[in-house]
């Protein structure tokens, strides 16, 4: 793969997650149509029914009605060949249920890293690792020390 296709993969990444910080629900549905393939396969396990493009777009949908102010840095980038790999640090108000925990107020703030793979331009397969305990302890599920 050539350097100005990763470059443009890394780009289609970044606008991605430029959808997702803008709240703005039309914004991200649109953006992920474009970006993702329509049967991408989402290799994390997900407590949802939905498959594909659908399935991440119900994903994001819960986040931001559980973190309105829902906001994700990206802290490093690393492409190569048809993957792209992104460290971020994912932040938010818990002001909606999350994961069966009633809304506690709280600015939460976690680290993830995702890795997706490139066919055609789009995305066609996601890993992702989220830093679940971190949420929970923050949220005061589980209390810090426990693992």
């Amino acid at each position: 793969m050539s350097e100005g296709q990763t470059a443009i993969n890394k780009a289609t990444c970044n606008r991605g997650t430029q959808a997702v910080n803008s709240g703005d629900a039309d914004l991200i549905s649109t953006t992920f149509d474009e970006v993702f393939d329509p049967d991408v396969l989402i290799r994390t396990p997900l407590p949802i029914g939905t498959t594909g493009v659908e399935a991440i777009k119900e994903v994001f949908a819960k986040l931001l009605g559980a973190f309105p102010d829902l906001h994700i840095t990206i802290e490093d980038v690393i492409a190569e060949g048809d993957r792209v790999v992104s460290r971020n640090t994912v932040s938010g108000t818990h002001q909606g249920e999350y994961m069966g925990i009633p809304p506690t107020g709280k600015a939460v703030t976690w680290k993830e890293i995702m890795i997706v793979r490139f066919e055609g331009g789009r995305i066609t397969e996601t890993w992702g690792v989220v830093d679940v305990l971190s949420q929970m302890r923050q949220l005061g599920v589980v209390p810090a020390g426990h693992s």
